[in-house]
């Protein structure tokens, strides 16, 4: 398993395995916040999907526990699981990062991802998946192939969202987005490209959606008044950044 370290900077606690390389943040005065930006948009399946009692999300890669503590601490009617292989990120997200530990509402489990998605017994269980899964070296997502998307697909309801944190500047961008694309029958979105070449891409399952873009922009502001997550520039970022988007939602 790759060292789990630690530095702090200005009031703001980094992550990395083992190199300088960043793979989570958390403001020391706020640890429930989500601090990166592609991490806040990792949340954008709010759009979309009402939380509800029973409703349940995965989280693939644990990290900081950013998105863990976001959806614990605003969503108490979801339950939500955790998969991450490496038992010292799960010591050090709740030790240095605060991560609650499980409970009725929290499940963290120690098992590779390609194993989780691949579990016959999930499929059709969660009502939306977040995938953040890199190495120390951070040169693209350490689950990339067709195999892969296509669990995660099958692990969703119908409807059910995928987002996915992808590297913009590296040949492992278009092996995912292409794999993701067949996976989800090309419905899929992505937010402009954020700090450190972060592009977060959302893939959808179930009925076409389509919306008109002041109602997107309406929801995304009830989310920051209920949870103070910065949403001002989701809709106005998907709107420009897809193409046959300009006039209304069609996914």
């Amino acid at each position: 398993m790759e060292p789990v370290t630690f530095s702090e900077s200005g009031g703001i606690r980094y992550l990395h395995f083992g190199t300088e390389l960043i793979q989570g943040a958390m403001r020391l005065r706020d640890p429930n916040e989500i601090y990166l930006e592609y991490n806040q948009q990792m949340m954008a399946w709010l759009l979309f999907l009402e939380t509800k009692p029973g409703m349940q999300v995965a989280q693939l890669g644990l990290g900081t526990g950013a998105l863990t503590k976001f959806t614990h601490l605003h969503c108490p009617a979801i339950k939500n699981t955790v998969v991450e292989v490496n038992p010292a990120v799960i010591v050090a997200a709740r030790s240095m990062f605060f991560t609650p530990d499980d409970d009725r509402r929290l499940k963290t489990l120690q098992i590779d991802a390609h194993a989780f998605v691949r579990d016959e017994q999930l499929h059709n269980r969660f009502d939306a998946l977040q995938v953040d899964l890199y190495d120390a070296i951070c040169d693209g997502p350490s689950a990339s192939s067709l195999d892969f998307y296509s669990g995660c697909y099958d692990l969703l309801k119908s409807p059910g969202v995928l987002t996915v944190n992808l590297f913009s500047r590296h040949k492992s961008f278009d092996i995912n987005l292409n794999n993701m694309c067949e996976a989800f029958n090309n419905r899929v979105l992505l937010f402009p490209e954020s700090h450190d070449c972060n592009v977060v891409a959302m893939g959808f399952k179930g009925p076409l959606l389509q919306a008109e873009w002041a109602d997107v922009v309406k929801r995304a502001k009830l989310i920051q008044e209920k949870t103070g997550l910065a949403t001002a520039t989701w809709a106005p970022g998907l709107r420009h950044a897809n193409a046959r988007q300009e006039n209304a939602l069609n996914i």
